[in-house]
This record gives C-alpha cells, sequence and structure tokens, in this order.
C-alpha cells in the first residue's frame, strides 16, 4: 500500500508529463519488483561532432533520469550510462556503454531501462530486437518520453516493434540524404576531401596548383623523368640518387597546410603515376567502399577499381601537369611493366635481349629461362596456361638475340649524328633541371636561415627560454645551410650544368660507332632491352620440330615488318632440314678414301654443321656418321688391319704386363714403331722377337721419376719380313 501511494504521488502532474488514464497504466505496469532493481538511463549522441554542437539534446538525455527518480525510484538507485557519447547507434559493435547496459540486464540488475528516444538504444532491427527480447525475458521495462512498455505485452511488443523500425528508417533516410548530396556535389566536379602533392585546395573550394614553385618544379620532373626511365622502380632510385624529395602539405595536426619535403618511396610515385588529377581530370569513386567490409573491421583494404567503373570522371576540369594521353599512355606503361603472361615487363638484366618482345607463332609472348651455366632460352608456355600437350617448341636466345641486335644496329647507323646531337641536349636539359633544383633548394635554405635569424632578434633577451630555442634552431639552419653549399659545390664539380668541348667530342666519337658502343661493358642488358624496344615492336617466331631452320618476323616501330630466317641448334640429325645430303656427302668423301679429320674439315668447309653443337664437326663427330650410315664398324675388330709382328696396343701391353697408357705414351714419344687407323685411330705397333726383349728390358730400368731411355736402347729398325 505504501509502493502504491508513493507511485501515485510520483506520477503528478508537476513530476510527470503523464495524466490520467496513463498515470494509471503505469502504476500497474511498474511493480515493486522493478522498484527493487537499478533504473538505467542510457545517453548517446551519433558522432563527436554532435556532442559538441548538439548540447541540449545532450542535457535533454542527462535530465531524463529525473524521469526514473520520478516513477520512484531513490536518486542513488539511479544508473546514468554515457558510454557511447560520440558513437554511432548502426551497430552494438565498439558500444561499450550499450554492452555494459545489456550485461546488467542479463545479470538482472535492471528494473527499467529510460532513453530519450529508441533511437538512442539502436538503429538497427537486430540490435533493437534483440534487445526487447531479452528485456523481455527477464521482465525489464523500457522507457522514453511516450510511455513505458513492457516486453511481455502484445501491444506494447507492436509499439517496439513499430519504434524500432522508425528508428532504423530513419537513419537510412538520413543516409541516402546526405550520400546523394554528396555524389551530386561530385557529379559537378566540387567534392574534395583532399588533393595530392603539387595541388592546393583554395579558400573558395576550388583546386590549384601548389604556389611553392619549387614543389611544382620537383612534380613536373617526376613525370619527366618517368617519360624517359619507363619504370617506378628505376624513377625511384634516380630520385634516391640525385637526393630529390617530394613536397608534401600535412592534411592534420599542428602543421596542416604547411609543405614538408619527404623521401620518396615507390607506393608513392605509383599514387602520383596513376592520379587523373595531374592530368586535369576530376575523378570520385576510384576506391568505392565495400559494404562487406564493415563486417570485417580488421580489413581495411579497398581495391581499386578499373576506369569504367568509376562514378565520376570530368576531363579537362582541373589545372593538369601532363596530358591525359600521356596519364593514358603511363597507366599502360606501369600495366606492362608487371610481370604477368600477357605483358612485356620493365626492361631487367637479364641476357634474354627480347623478354616482352618475341612472341610464339600461337600468338603468346615467350617466356626467358636460364640454365646453371647462364645460357638464355626461349619457351611458350601455352601447354601449362591451358592444360593441354605442347604444341609450340622454344629456341636457344643466341641465335635471335644476335639477329635483333644485328638488325636494330643496321636500322641506328643512318642516324648516328641525330642521336649524337639529341643525347647530347638531353644531358645538358637534365643537368640544367638539376642545376635549377639545386638553385631552389639554396634559396629555401637561406629563407629558412633569415627567418630564424629575424626571429632570434626579435626576441626579448631577457626572456632567456624563448631566446635560447629560437638560437639553438638558427644554428641548426645554418649548419644545414652550410651542408648544403657543400654538397652543391660536389655537384658541380661531378656534373658541370655544361659540356666541355671534349665531352662533345667524346659523345660524337661514340655515336658515330654505335656497334662498339652496343658492346661496350658500360651498356648494361637492361639498355639493350630498351633501345630494342623503341625500335622494334614485336618479334614474332614459328618454330618447327622436324627442322632447325626458324622463320623470324620483326615489326618494327610504325609498322613496318621485316622477314628473316635464322637457324636454331636441334638435338638431333633428323631435324636437320639438309641431314640427306650431308649424309650422302660423307659417303662420297669416305669412297674417296678421306680419313675422318679429313672429312670433318671437308664439311666444315663446305658450310654443313652438326645439330646442338655450337662449332665444327670434329673426326669422332664424323666416325659416329660413318657407323650411322654403316660405312665403318669398330675397327678394333678388324684383325686383317694388323700385318706381321704388329700388335693392337692394348695385346702388346698385356704381354709385357704393362699399363696401356704408358705403353701409349712411348708410342707418342717415338720409342717405338706405331701407327693408326684411318678412321677410329687406333694404335697399332711393330714388335718382333727382338724388340719385344728389348722392350721388356727397358720397361724392367724404368720407374717413377727416373727416364730409362736411353742411347743403348734406341729404337731398331724394322727387319725386312715386318710390313
Amino acid at each position: 500500500m505504501k509502493t502504491a501511494e508513493k507511485i501515485s504521488a510520483s506520477a503528478q502532474p508537476t513530476a510527470s508529463p503523464l495524466n490520467g488514464a496513463a498515470t494509471r497504466l503505469i502504476a500497474t505496469k511498474i511493480q515493486p519488483m522493478h522498484l527493487d532493481r537499478l533504473a538505467a538511463v542510457y545517453v548517446r549522441q551519433s558522432s563527436p561532432k554532435q556532442v559538441l554542437e548538439n548540447r541540449e539534446s545532450t542535457a535533454r538525455q542527462y535530465a531524463f533520469a529525473e524521469q526514473a527518480i520520478a516513477l520512484g525510484w531513490p536518486r542513488d538507485r539511479v544508473l546514468v550510462i554515457d558510454e557511447d557519447l560520440g558513437k554511432s547507434g548502426r551497430t552494438a559493435e565498439g558500444r561499450s556503454g550499450f554492452q555494459r547496459l545489456v550485461a546488467e540486464v542479463t545479470l538482472n540488475h535492471v528494473g527499467l531501462v529510460l532513453g530519450l528516444e529508441m533511437s538512442r538504444l539502436a538503429r538497427s532491427s537486430k540490435d533493437w530486437h534483440a534487445f526487447f527480447e531479452m528485456c523481455a525475458v527477464f521482465d525489464t521495462l523500457i522507457a522514453d518520453e511516450d510511455g513505458i512498455y513492457d516486453g511481455n505485452d502484445v501491444n506494447d511488443r507492436i509499439v517496439l516493434g513499430l519504434k524500432g523500425i522508425m528508428s532504423e528508417m530513419e537513419l537510412h533516410i538520413m543516409r541516402n540524404r546526405l550520400e546523394r548530396g554528396r555524389d551530386h556535389k561530385a557529379s559537378r566536379g566540387e567534392l574534395f576531401h583532399g588533393v595530392p602533392m603539387g595541388y592546393v585546395i583554395l579558400p573558395t573550394g576550388g583546386v590549384d596548383f601548389d604556389p611553392d614553385e619549387q614543389a611544382r618544379n620537383v612534380m613536373q620532373l617526376v613525370f619527366d623523368k618517368f617519360d624517359e626511365i619507363g619504370s617506378i622502380y628505376g624513377l625511384f632510385h634516380w630520385l634516391i640518387q640525385h637526393d630529390i624529395q617530394l613536397p608534401v602539405r600535412a592534411r592534420t595536426g599542428a602543421k596542416k597546410g604547411q609543405l614538408e619535403w619527404h623521401r620518396p618511396s615507390i607506393v608513392s610515385l605509383a599514387q602520383v603515376l596513376r592520379h587523373p588529377i595531374y592530368a586535369g581530370a576530376y575523378s570520385y569513386g576510384r576506391r568505392p567502399a565495400d559494404p562487406k567490409r564493415r563486417f570485417s573491421p580488421s580489413s581495411k583494404y579497398r581495391p581499386w577499381v578499373p576506369m569504367e567503373q568509376w562514378k565520376v570522371l570530368i576531363k579537362d576540369h582541373l589545372p593538369a601537369y601532363i596530358t591525359w594521353e600521356q596519364f593514358l599512355k603511363n597507366r599502360e606503361r606501369i600495366k606492362q611493366n608487371q610481370n604477368a603472361p600477357d605483358t612485356t615487363g620493365a626492361p631487367r638484366a637479364g641476357a634474354a635481349l627480347l623478354s616482352g618482345v618475341l612472341v610464339c607463332g600461337c600468338g603468346r609472348y615467350m617466356q626467358p629461362s636460364y640454365h646453371k651455366n647462364g645460357v638464355a632460352h626461349y619457351a611458350c608456355n601455352r601447354h601449362i596456361l591451358e592444360a593441354t600437350e605442347p604444341r609450340c617448341y622454344g629456341l636457344a636466345a643466341r641465335a635471335i638475340d644476335e639477329l635483333a641486335a644485328q638488325q636494330v644496329l643496321r636500322a641506328l647507323e643512318p642516324a648516328a649524328l641525330e642521336l649524337s646531337l639529341k643525347a647530347s641536349a638531353d644531358v645538358e636539359c637534365e643537368r640544367q633541371r638539376l642545376e635549377k633544383h639545386w638553385q631552389q633548394r639554396l634559396q629555401r635554405a637561406r629563407y629558412d636561415a633569415e627567418l630564424a635569424e629575424r626571429r632570434y632578434q626579435a626576441v626579448d633577451p631577457e626572456n632567456r627560454l624563448v631566446a635560447a630555442s629560437l638560437e639553438k634552431r638558427w644554428e641548426e639552419l645554418l649548419t644545414q645551410k652550410q651542408q648544403l653549399q657543400e654538397e652543391y659545390g660536389r655537384f658541380t664539380r661531378e656534373t658541370p650544368h655544361r659540356f666541355t668541348d671534349q665531352e662533345r667530342a667524346r659523345i660524337t666519337a661514340l655515336a658515330s660507332d654505335i656497334p662498339s658502343l652496343w658492346q661496350a661493358p658500360s651498356t648494361t642488358n637492361a639498355d639493350r632491352k630498351q633501345i630494342i624496344r623503341c625500335l622494334v615492336e614485336r618479334v614474332t617466331v614459328h618454330v618447327r620440330c622436324d627442322c632447325e631452320l626458324v622463320d623470324a618476323t620483326i615489326r618494327w616501330a610504325g609498322g613496318y615488318e621485316s622477314q628473316h630466317e635464322i637457324v636454331r641448334t636441334v638435338g638431333t640429325y633428323a631435324q636437320l632440314s639438309d641431314f640427306n645430303r650431308l649424309m650422302d656427302r660423307v659417303a662420297d668423301l669416305r669412297e674417296a678414301g678421306r680419313t675422318a679429320p679429313e672429312i670433318a674439315t671437308a664439311l666444315n668447309a663446305e658450310g654443313f654443321h652438326p645439330p646442338k653443337a655450337a662449332g665444327e664437326f670434329n673426326g669422332p663427330i664424323v666416325h659416329q656418321l660413318l657407323k650411322r650410315r654403316g660405312l665403318i664398324g669398330l675397327e678394333r675388330a678388324h684383325d686383317e688391319l694388323v700385318g706381321k709382328d704388329e700388335w693392337w696396343l692394348t695385346d702388346l701391353a698385356r704381354e709385357l704386363k704393362m699399363s696401356h697408357l704408358k705403353l701409349r705414351d712411348w708410342a707418342r714419344r717415338g720409342w717405338l714403331h706405331a701407327r693408326r687407323t684411318p678412321i677410329q685411330r687406333y694404335w697399332i705397333l711393330w714388335a718382333d722377337h727382338e724388340e719385344v726383349r728389348r722392350l721388356r728390358q727397358l720397361l724392367a730400368d724404368s720407374r717413377r721419376g727416373v727416364n730409362a731411355y736411353s742411347s743403348k736402347l734406341k729404337t731398331p729398325k724394322k727387319r725386312k719380313a715386318a710390313k
């Protein structure tokens, strides 16, 4: 009865906006078991900006705690949960205050949950329905400005469900309104969250070049050098080599808007070369947010999408460093520099000069590979990519590389003088740009030092703390200025900005002898590949498995095609196109009584060549051909080649019980009569009874390190019976 009186007293119009029937309904919902537990007031604002600016809404939420006191809860039993100020109610993740409220409800500590609006608790139907279902299980009431609700009451459940749906719909409506406004502004090319280096956002909201002249010159230099070098990696190393830093303006923090100089990186250079703003184009939607990423907060990567999928692209809308055509050319060049099956790749230090240029007859690029001895080989990987039987054949790189190099050098010879003049002009232009960059760095260093001096002179000498800091800063800038002047002195000594007469004469001499320049040790394989790619678009080869001849088509820059034929190394004689003519010629020479070395000499003189071997025919190779044709067998098996008192070398060694190697050495020294077979060059030695006895005596008197041969053991003349 006391509790009812307390509830009635607390439900008077002065303390609550609820009157009459509503007050009596509330009295029936609030039971003593609810009053024995806590009353939790949940306070939330969606963003830090709302916390700072929408203070009235925050104050109303805190004041809502008085409603719990008016309903009968003691002040010390009212719990205010405000840990989620500045956090969105779109999801329950990351809201520690909401999770604390859920924990208190599930521990059966809370009898009433109060929120100024249902949207304060949750703006997700999933989270909202789960929350009031949980409140129904633990018999916890929910209250807002409109009333008190019991999750176990059918009518209240309908109202709670509708409020949750309306709260979620309100969030979607507000988001759609903001996103459409953002997209509309982007469609006009006026939405800028930030601009890359080399640009600034004006107070009017527009975009213009960076007002700093050195910053603009460095960005222009980046694009010019990439056009010359052709790769991001090469551009990065060139900038590092010449100590050129990139201009960056801080977007946040105490130094927001100030110009800083940072060391270049490959990532930053890639972003600059891929950004369309440098071609004067406004773009939006290059990296759209993936809705699925919301449920994976650990992964913040947003992939770049193709240009066709960009939401907005307005050409010639902003100040440009390069043309749109040059921008597309740079993008394609970066794409071709990647190591992919259908790209040319950047020129590297490998010995295969046609990597990225050589195309198989099937239409796919041939990939180079290198053996342990450094020999390069081209192969078509079509059967690997399509999982089929091999139908294309590779070839060694030496022959096709030599053909391409010869044709390129022949094409460059008429333009030798023009090339020398162009090379001189390019080097002078680069030196002048570097000289200008150094002068701007020195000018900036002098200005910084003078500014530090003026600040030091302007400070009150009695303010020792400030004066000491300014003096230290002044000394640091003076030291940096001196170091920069010393570095500039070394630069001018090593690379004067103008050529001497001797340097001009040297460039002209080198340009007049292009083959020597091509073969010079200072010319790297990457340089040779770059020269070939400037003149040759592609080289197409048709390799046949049954022939050593390869048809090669060189497509030059401009569209002209030249036809050539090269000879590749093959694995067997059967793959030689002139194999039958070769064997007929070997048979003719053999019938003419020629020996194997003589046949090899004749074949080399007539232009024949063996398979695989890069050299020429020799005696052993000819012997194998004779055996293949059946013109000779194993001469060692033909005893009719041995005359009276003649021995095969191994037979005589066995008779003398000595090493056949030692006996062969005696024959080569002329210590006994010997001859060799005409084809296989086996040793045949003459030794009658007396000669065998002499050789035994020679063997008995000889030992390691002692020359047993003397004038007493001279080689005797053959007896008349000997052949």
